[in-house]
């Protein structure tokens, strides 16, 4: 896996508004003021879905025995190395928030997260290399964790396009250790590959792995850049980089001028 250093550009442009005049004065329209069975009708189905939401949230909410953080773990050998690759736009093409804890969840089972429309898959892998259920409940993810059991997070690229992963566990980013931004610097993604996240990075050359524990031992607990208050929640940002080294496929491209910047001649 390799590591990515590059500043996000301001993508700006211009909107060209054109007002016509209109010819002729259009006739005046007088709505029609809204029926009381209408009105009754919208405010029910208002109600329905803040009472499934809290249902919800209710179902999935954590005790406080039950809640997790991760702690600092043993060191692991993890080698990695700075590129310079220019993200496409500065928002995201996905961003994910996996809540996990020592809940027995109850809900849809998955063994991914699918993001940017498929193209990237997000498990996580516990020890013996195996993944742990997620469970989604009306479009929120939750994980369930056993304190003391590491864990891994995996990235997989379904696409032939080169990504950016930028995660934080507990508010705190993988990489830095700081406060968790969607506009840090992340990992790539290339194509077709697998992005094994195992700890937070200590060096170039290593990281200390990701342990499930209780929230006063995890490392936003211990850290001047943390928060107890953020621990049990896995942040994930996906952007689309500009990868040179990416050569154009057989495929026809409508807009063949917005793939960067000049190539050198062929001969």
């Amino acid at each position: 896996m390799s590591r990515i250093h590059s500043k996000s550009p301001w993508l700006l442009s211009a909107l060209l508004v054109a007002i016509l005049a209109a010819c002729s004065q259009p006739l005046p329209h007088h709505p029609r003021p809204m029926t009381e069975s209408a009105e009754r009708a919208s405010m029910s189905a208002d109600s329905a879905v803040v009472a499934k939401d809290m249902s919800v949230m209710r179902l999935q909410s954590v005790r406080s025995e039950e809640r997790l953080g991760t702690r600092w773990g043993d060191e692991v050998q993890s080698n990695v190395r700075r590129v310079d690759l220019r993200r496409v736009s500065q928002e995201p093409l996905a961003q994910n928030v996996l809540h996990y804890s020592s809940k027995d969840y109850r809900g849809r089972s998955v063994n991914s997260i699918s993001l940017a429309a498929g193209r990237v898959e997000l498990s996580v892998r516990g020890d013996g290399h195996r993944e742990l259920p997620i469970f989604r409940d009306n479009g929120r993810y939750y994980l369930r964790g056993i304190n003391g059991q590491a864990y891994r997070l995996i990235y997989r690229n379904n696409s032939s396009q080169t990504f950016e992963i930028v995660a934080s566990v507990d508010g705190l980013d993988v990489l830095s250790g700081k406060p968790g931004s969607r506009y840090n610097s992340g990992y790539v993604l290339r194509p077709h590959s697998t992005l094994e996240i195992e700890g937070f990075r200590k060096s170039d050359n290593a990281v200390a792995s990701f342990i499930f524990s209780s929230p006063g031992d995890s490392y936003a607990a211990h850290s001047d850049n943390g928060s107890v208050r953020n621990t049990g929640v896995i942040g994930t940002a996906v952007f689309e980089l500009y990868d040179p080294a990416r050569r154009p496929g057989d495929s026809p491209e409508a807009f063949p001028a917005d793939n960067g910047y000049a190539k050198p001649p062929s001969r």
